[in-house]
């Protein structure tokens, strides 16, 4: 049985490849070998990208919630900013944006919140259910007032894999979704470090590594070419990650 979590783990690309109609056919041959259009005509053929994900009652909450990817960011900034509690911290906001702008966790807290409780889904297979609250990206973005160019909001992070610091994009369908949130408290208190303190992104609709932690940055570009190895993240470059992780 072919689900929507198989067929994105494993490529859309490569289903549409096995298909002999599509392969064979002029517009088929442009969505396989295409590149970032590609993958934008693959990821809204494949589910209304509107949906809401669906939320939990507190009683369904999992009671332990494992932590996934790194368990701290190790940076001698890093450890300055938690070990003054991040009251000195400010998420940066620029790019292609008119209106660049830094703001604190204190400012980030004062803002109107979103509260949903969610099931985070992993690619290496398990999932729990968790409450997360913060404001949602949205705001931001239209305190910063995107420039008509901008495609893609990238996330640039404090941890490090292998000396590169983590980074994530998503598109601007997935930015404004209303589940889209910077979350700074998990189940009615403040991040912990392995849960990314001060501030991580959820997006509701799409698998785990997705939800980049430790956030320092959030950058409007046009595309994703010069972003790392140019496949939108740090997994999508160096392990094969699709970019488009929705279930």
């Amino acid at each position: 049985m072919i689900t929507r979590r198989s067929l994105l783990i494993t490529g859309a690309g490569g289903l549409l490849a096995g298909c002999d109609a599509v392969g064979r056919s002029p517009v088929g041959k442009s969505i396989l070998g295409g590149g970032e259009d590609a993958q934008h005509f693959l990821q809204r053929s494949i589910v209304g990208r509107d949906a809401l994900a669906r939320e939990f009652r507190a009683d369904q909450m999992s009671p332990r919630f494992r932590v996934n990817g790194s368990k701290s960011a190790d940076t001698p900034d890093y450890l300055a900013h938690a070990a003054n509690n991040f009251a000195d911290w400010r998420l940066r906001i620029d790019g292609l944006v008119r209106r660049p702008f830094g703001v604190s966790l204190a400012q980030l807290r004062s803002m109107p919140q979103r509260a949903q409780i969610t099931r985070h889904d992993c690619v290496e297979g398990w999932s729990a259910i968790g409450k997360w609250q913060g404001p949602q990206l949205s705001q931001l973005l239209d305190l910063a007032g995107l420039r008509p160019e901008a495609r893609f909001i990238v996330f640039h992070c404090a941890d490090l894999y292998r000396g590169t610091p983590y980074y994530e994009s998503i598109d601007l369908i997935d930015a404004y979704h209303p589940q889209t949130i910077l979350a700074w408290a998990m189940n009615d208190a403040p991040l912990t470090t392995g849960h990314g303190a001060p501030l991580r992104l959820r997006v509701e609709r799409q698998l785990g590594y997705k939800h980049a932690k430790f956030v320092m940055r959030i950058e409007a570009v046009a595309s994703l070419a010069g972003i790392g190895g140019g496949k939108g993240g740090y997994w999508e470059d160096s392990n094969g990650y699709q970019w488009y992780a929705g279930i």
